[in-house]
């Protein structure tokens, strides 16, 4: 469900593989979803047009067409519907954002309200009896950063002092002043909500963009200037990792912190709808309306995107030890390969590894599940057959970088 920007690229990712009969790509716009499917010119895909909010519609498309799996690309507005959907008709389920947090009425940069992904977890009985497997957070981040977290936590190491997840770039869009890489949607929830943070057993909530530090990114790219933002692996990694601290700290750079703070200032943020003459929409779809499609900005765009997982401790051996696992993307290398910018390529090549480990029955389960709750040696494995592989970076003093390797799987 979606054919946007990551929609998009999942198709010629998994036209690449055999694990599937048949992919069906819906969107609200049949000529998009149309448009992805021909550049492909395989049989094995085909696009309807399909209204991700209606739940009733997208239960019969199911039906109609015989789907063993929902995969769900559209903003998490929509995650709800589709979540059901997929629940009633016998579907499993796959998404990369989970189902939005509302703020504690009282005091919101204290406490939780609801949390990500808490109205999917209330279903997870219903899903554990349909015999059914709802995977969430299975993208980029969350997705292969949660993966990272529970291989450091079977391989790497003893007790977990911290995970901390942290994502910076050096990417650059020539020709206009304000251009973000990814759903400016999804973009201005996650960055203006309260971030989430788990510690000694509990989460709290703090203030947007708190807590800045530089974390030095690899493979050229960089120091970079990260902060908290609200994300749903600090929601994820402790309910079955055990980590005193867990966090999501975001490189968004003091320009895109000025843009983010006007919006909200302005009122520009709220995804609910006004009336304006004639016409009934939310300012936040205006915003959106008004900046490019993230997808149609590979040709412009250079540099490359980092997604990782920071994880300190005691190491097997008994002594501290501080690692950062991640995966890196050249957007010279995405577009070249896939013609997909790099931050949607590289949030869409992990559901569709997901997919084919669920398929070929190395992952299974029932209920309501994260990434984490699977073991990661076998999709580390497959991802570095995908042509895309991972990297480590050991942090202890006199530690050096390697290469992405994993223990074979039993």
């Amino acid at each position: 469900m979606g054919a946007g920007g990551v929609g998009s690229a999942v198709v010629p990712i998994a036209a690449r593989r055999d694990f599937f009969e048949h992919i069906v790509v819906a969107d609200y716009k049949q000529s998009r979803a149309a448009e992805v499917v021909a550049k492909i010119g395989d049989p094995r895909f085909s696009a309807v047009a399909l209204d991700a909010s209606d739940q009733g519609a997208v239960e019969a498309a199911l039906a109609e067409h015989r789907c063993d799996v929902l995969f769900n690309a559209v903003d998490p507005r929509f995650t709800m519907p589709l979540f059901r959907a997929a629940l009633n008709r016998g579907a499993h389920y796959l998404d990369m954002a989970m189902s939005l947090s509302r703020p504690h009425p009282g005091r919101p940069y204290e406490l939780p309200g609801v949390k990500l992904g808490d109205e999917q977890f209330a279903l997870d009985g219903a899903w554990r009896e349909s015999g059914k497997l709802a995977l969430v957070g299975m993208g980029v981040e969350p997705g292969l950063a949660d993966v990272f977290a529970r291989y450091a936590a079977d391989h790497l190491f003893e007790s977990i002092e911290e995970i901390g997840i942290r994502d910076g770039s050096n990417l650059v869009v020539e020709g206009y002043d304000f251009a973000p890489t990814f759903s400016i949607w999804t973009t201005i929830e996650e960055c203006l909500n309260p971030p989430v943070v788990w510690e000694d057993g509990r989460w709290y909530t703090t203030e947007p963009f708190s807590e800045p530090e530089v974390f030095d990114f690899p493979e050229g790219i960089g120091p970079v200037e990260c902060v908290n933002v609200e994300h749903e692996e600090v929601l994820l990694v402790p309910r079955w990792i055990d980590a005193k601290r867990v966090t999501f700290k975001y490189g968004l750079g003091e320009e895109f912190i000025g843009v983010l703070k006007t919006l909200r200032k302005l009122g520009l943020d709220s995804a609910e709808k006004v009336r304006v003459g004639g016409v009934e929409t939310s300012p936040r779809d205006v915003v959106a309306a008004r900046l490019p499609d993230p997808a149609t900005l590979g040709d412009r765009m250079r540099g490359k995107t980092c997604a990782g997982t920071w994880v300190k401790g005691v190491g097997k051996d008994g002594s501290p030890r501080e690692v950062y696992l991640y995966h890196v993307v050249d957007n010279e290398w995405s577009m070249r390969e896939y013609g997909s910018q790099a931050v949607v390529w590289q949030t869409a090549v992990h559901p569709v590894v997901a997919l084919e480990l669920l398929a070929s029955g190395v992952w299974s389960g029932t209920g309501v599940l994260g990434p984490e709750a699977f073991d990661s040696v076998p999709f580390l494995n497959l991802l570095n057959e995908y042509g895309s592989p991972w990297g480590m970076r050991d942090q202890t003093p006199a530690a050096h970088e390697e290469p992405g390797e994993v223990l074979l799987s039993a």
